[in-house]
């Protein structure tokens, strides 16, 4: 058995795992709270059992777990089991939190640093002892891009929400001839710039880009901010935003609409 203890603030990332997880060694096998407690469960019956049966017991490590007295009561737990030899304690480092005193003699995977895909890795040795990888679902996407319209001027901000993001370069997207438009990094002093017309996808859209990047990595609470004008005050749009991954691959992120 596999026990995921976390908060549940932290839930949007560590389903992730959980799904991928299940995937991997069937639902069954992996105590989630989301699916292994149900409507008329004891909880602490439930969790007991979880912890009595688990061998493996991975703790995502935030501030949100650690202000919680029911995580905390279950890592705990875990370790006093572990020192008896029952199971495995492996922490997950989520945020900047300081890793707590009993933990720090544990090596743990740094799913902040390295990110998820990294991390699930790393879980599923642990578990196994093989190389077992599988790419993670499709919906989820660390990267968000928040549009806003700020007078004459469009504003987007490339938000890494859960970990960081090593490379910080982005493809602004438009049907407006990019010569017309001025687009500057606004949440740095310098900026990589780039442009690109009549840029064709397999999918068959075409368009034009404004590349803009920063040579910092994005982390949570510190965006790449942009923001884009038309030189003669004419309607445009910025209709999408592709991360760059590779030397010569850029991938679609969400966009999101802020008012």
């Amino acid at each position: 058995m596999i026990f995921l203890s976390h908060n549940y603030n932290d839930k949007p990332i560590v389903e992730q795992v959980a799904l991928k997880l299940s995937a991997i060694y069937g639902r069954d096998n992996v105590f989630y709270d989301s699916w292994s407690i149900q409507p008329g469960d004891g909880i602490i019956d439930k969790m007991e059992k979880g912890l009595t049966n688990c061998k493996f017991f991975f703790f995502f490590v935030s501030a949100n777990s650690l202000n919680s007295n029911m995580v905390k009561m279950e890592w705990q737990n875990a370790i006093f089991k572990a020192a008896q030899s029952f199971i495995k304690v492996i922490p997950i480092r989520m945020d900047s939190c300081n890793m707590p005193f009993l933990l720090t003699q544990t090596l743990y995977i740094d799913l902040f640093a390295n990110g998820l895909d990294v991390a699930i890795r790393q879980i599923v040795d642990v578990v196994n002892g093989t190389n077992t990888y599988k790419n993670p679902t499709s919906e989820f996407h660390n990267l968000v891009a928040v549009k806003q319209k700020v007078g004459d001027k469009i504003r987007i901000e490339c938000i890494a929400k859960y970990y960081l993001e090593p490379i910080s370069e982005f493809a602004f997207c438009t049907q407006t001839d990019p010569d017309l438009i001025q687009g500057k990094i606004v949440s740095d002093a310098f900026e990589i710039t780039n442009v690109q017309k009549g840029a064709k996808f397999q999918n068959g859209y075409c368009t034009n880009i404004l590349f803009r990047g920063v040579s910092r990595g994005t982390l949570p609470n510190f965006p790449v901010v942009a923001e884009f004008s038309h030189r003669n005050n004419a309607f445009f749009d910025i209709e999408a935003v592709l991360h760059r991954t590779t030397q010569d691959l850029y991938t679609p992120i969400p966009m999101e609409l802020r008012h």
